[in-house]
This record gives structure tokens, C-alpha cells and sequence, in this order.
């Protein structure tokens, strides 16, 4: 099978992403302030209703992503997940946004923890699967950041639909436009399943994966944990996407209050994807110019200095200079959402190389647990953080303490992450011409057994 895609198989693959973005992003955006601000539930207790429903990943995404490695069906080994799981996804994502008719607050926790455990399991069904698709496509070393490209392409336009139509179906996030905030969860639910179709029939995985041994859970455990690359490519990742994660919980906090412009919030917000968007195939071309990890290296520190100039906006900061500081963190966020999951892929080749075994669905989850991990504990934190803070819901002005904190959480605390990020980038053990001759090796590998089994 040909290492190179048609535009057709990245199209559809990519397409697919868009169904992630859109209800992640909704979910990073709108869920914390639904919460507190519609809801009336105060900013600690929503915390534990978030807690206990990401806790949930712990256990959810390395099942399922070992169920997917040893699923073996005529569609292939993930496909099917994406076909059988999208109207569950869709569902699931729809509960979140219903206000239950109670006043107890114990008892809108309790609804809301369930909603957010039954909807992780619900995504992790069709997106663990899905992600480890990418491995399966192709080995193609430059082919991977070209197909992830297409992926964060349709990935930032879901972004940038999710933080612009949401607030124009909904308007204000207050208790009375509760119906509203339904309706929006309603019609991103449906339009959230779509895309896994388009992923299922435009994909085909490649034949030679369906025929290796069936790995067993511990093994592929302790094959992660043995993969160097496969280890600081999970901590830049893990870093980067925390960061986005604690920014996407604060930014309409920042907007709405520190610099007092909750009605051109899809403006500035729009801003920022749209530029990611267009920076896209920069960073593709970097990649292949420079290497995945310098690459990342220049992106995300460029991205780490605007979130620290970013602190000093104000209500009486110029719209023009606030536009112009989201055109380049545009640039930045587009670097974070292609080269982090350009970097993963490379480490399964190592791992088959290392063992002859290949774990894809073992190692995606992985990686999104350890995401799942650190944000259940972050965006909590977050949220703590505005009640230690004082934090009022719908107030026209804030404590002084609380915008603070609202600026600690949207500037220095992402830019040491991201800084994070960068020291394991620099160290990171896999280059291209490694990354070549390990390939090299497994085809021979690869050819040694074909022509012994044909003996």
C-alpha cells in the first residue's frame, strides 16, 4: 500500500476532527460559566461536578483504547467505533446543557457529574479510536504532519465555530436563557456526529495491522512506558494542552470581565482561529524545514510571550491593539494544535521497532489520559481559584482580587507550561533521519517474515 494519501483520505480523515473540536471546545469554554452563571452553582462546588466527571478517564481511556488495538472486524480495528458510537457522542453531549428543575444544589452536582461521566465515555468511544487512526494511514514521516494538518484545520474551524455561533444562539450565559444553552448543546450534538461518518467511509486502514498479535493490556503498558520518544512526546503534549485547557475555561472570564467586552467576544475569539487557521500550513512547512521539535521550539515560545503581554489588557486597552494581540497568538495556537500531534506517530514505529509489537490504541489513550489527568486538575483549580478570589457571578464590576486571578490564570500560568513544553521539546530523542532508519529496519523486518511465511 502507497505511504502517500490522496487529498480525498486526508479530507475525510480531517473532516472528522471537527466533531471533537466542536463539542471540546464548547465544552472548555462555556461549561465552567454555564455552571456558575446559569446554573447558580458556586465556582467550588462546580468544580467537583468537573472533577469527578474527567476522574472518570482515569480508567475509561486506556480500556477502551486497549479494546480498539485488539478489536479485529471487516471495517478494521477503529473504524467501527466511529460508525456505532456517533449518535451515542451526540447525546451524551446534549445533557450536559439541560437545567434540571431542582433547587438543591447537591442535587445539580450529582446530575451534572453523571452527565459529564457519561459523556466521556461517550467520546472516548469514537475519539480514541479515531486518533489512532493516524499511525495506520500512514508511515510517511512528513505524510503524518500533512495529515495532521488537514486534522487541525478542521480542528480550528471547529474552534472557531464553537466560540462564535454558541454565543449567538445563546446571547448572555444568565439563568433565563437556560432554553437557549439547550438548544445550543442540541443542534452542536447532532452536528458534532456527522463528521465520524464522513471519517468512517473515507478511511481505510492499512491490512498489514489487522493480521499482528493481539497485544495484552499490561503489555502494552509497560511497551509504553519503556518508549523513550513515546514519554517526552506524551509531556509535550500533556503541557500544551493543559495550557489551551486552562485558557479556553478563562478566556470569556477575561473578555467578559478584565477587559469588558463580552459583545465582541466572537470577534476576538474569532480572530484568534481564523489566524490559527492560515497558520497552519507555515507550521507544516517548518516541520519539514526545520524538524517537528524546533519547529514546536519557535511556535509555541512566540505563544508563550504574547500570553504574558496579553495580562496587560484593560476595559480602556484599544480594540485595535486587542485584535492585534490575537493575530499573534493565532499563530501560536495553530503551532500548539499541529505539532504536539505531529510529534505522537513517530513513537509507535520506535515501540515496533523496539518490540515488533504495535500498541496505537494503547498509546492514544495514554495521551489523552495524561491530558485528562492534569485538566481534571487544573480547571478545578481554576474555578477554586475564582472563589478564593471573591468572584461574583454576572457582577457588573469584580473584586479587584478576582480580576487578578483571572489574569494569573490567562497569562503566566500557560506561558510555564508552554515553557514546559519547550524543554522536552529540545530534548526529545527521535529526528527525521532517526526516525528513517528505524523505518528502514521494520521493512526489512517486515520482508524477512513475509517471505518466511511464504515458505
Amino acid at each position: 500500500m502507497s505511504e502517500r494519501l490522496s487529498r480525498r483520505a486526508k479530507l475525510l480523515y480531517g473532516a472528522g476532527d471537527t466533531g471533537f473540536s466542536l463539542t471540546t471546545t464548547i465544552i472548555g469554554a462555556y461549561f465552567a460559566i454555564f455552571l456558575t452563571d446559569v446554573v447558580h452553582i458556586s465556582p467550588g462546588i462546580a468544580a467537583a461536578a468537573i472533577f469527578i466527571g474527567r476522574s472518570w478517564d482515569y480508567v475509561n481511556d486506556p480500556l477502551i483504547g486497549h479494546i480498539s488495538d485488539r478489536t479485529r472486524t471487516r471495517w478494521g480495528r477503529r473504524r467501527p467505533f466511529l460508525l456505532f458510537g456517533a449518535l451515542p457522542f451526540a447525546l451524551a453531549f446534549t445533557m450536559l446543557w439541560w437545567r434540571p428543575p431542582w433547587e438543591s444544589e447537591l442535587a445539580l452536582v450529582v446530575y451534572y457529574a453523571v452527565a459529564y461521566v457519561v459523556y466521556d465515555a461517550a467520546a472516548t468511544f469514537v475519539y480514541m479510536p479515531y486518533f489512532a487512526l493516524t499511525p495506520e494511514l500512514t508511515p510517511d514521516y512528513d505524510e503524518r504532519t500533512a495529515l495532521t494538518s488537514y486534522r487541525m484545520f478542521f480542528s480550528i474551524l471547529g474552534s472557531l465555530v464553537s466560540f462564535t455561533v454558541p454565543l449567538i444562539i445563546v446571547g448572555a450565559f444568565t439563568p433565563e436563557n437556560a432554553p437557549r444553552v439547550l438548544a445550543m448543546g442540541t443542534i452542536f450534538g447532532l452536528a458534532s456526529a456527522l463528521p465520524l461518518l464522513l471519517a468512517f467511509f473515507g478511511t481505510r486502514e492499512r491490512p498489514e495491522y489487522m493480521v499482528q498479535e493481539q497485544p495484552k493490556l499490561l503489555q502494552s503498558l509497560r511497551a509504553a512506558m519503556k518508549n523513550r520518544p513515546f514519554v517526552f512526546g506524551i509531556v509535550i503534549f500533556l503541557l500544551t494542552w493543559v495550557a489551551v485547557d486552562v485558557l479556553q475555561a478563562t478566556l470569556l472570564y477575561f473578555i467578559k470581565y478584565c477587559a469588558q467586552r463580552e459583545s465582541q467576544s466572537d470577534l476576538i475569539m474569532g480572530v484568534i482561529f481564523v489566524t490559527a487557521i492560515f497558520a497552519l500550513p507555515f507550521w507544516e512547512r517548518a516541520s519539514r524545514r526545520w524538524n517537528k521539535r524546533w519547529a514546536y521550539v519557535a511556535g509555541i515560545a512566540f505563544w508563550a510571550v504574547v500570553q504574558i503581554v496579553l495580562i496587560t489588557v484593560t476595559p480602556a486597552t484599544d480594540l485595535a491593539f486587542i485584535l492585534f494581540l490575537c493575530v499573534l497568538a493565532g499563530i501560536g495556537v495553530g503551532a500548539a494544535h499541529v505539532l504536539p500531534w505531529s510529534i505522537i506517530p513517530d513513537a509507535i514505529e520506535w515501540g515496533e521497532w523496539q518490540t515488533g509489537e504495535r500498541h496505537e490504541g494503547m498509546f492514544y489513550s495514554l495521551v489523552t489520559l495524561m491530558q485528562k489527568v492534569a485538566s481534571s486538575i487544573a480547571i478545578p483549580l481554576v474555578l477554586l481559584l475564582l472563589e478564593v478570589t471573591g468572584y461574583v457571578p454576572n457582577a457588573a464590576q469584580q473584586p479587584a482580587n478576582a480580576l487578578l486571578g483571572i489574569r494569573i490564570v490567562i497569562g503566566p500560568i500557560p506561558a510555564a507550561l508552554l515553557c514546559g513544553g519547550i524543554l522536552f521539546a529540545i530534548l526529545y530523542p527521535l529526528g527525521r533521519e532517526r526516525y528513517a532508519q528505524v523505518c528502514q529496519d521494520l521493512e526489512r523486518r517486515r520482508a524477512a517474515q513475509a517471505q518466511r511465511g511464504g515458505v
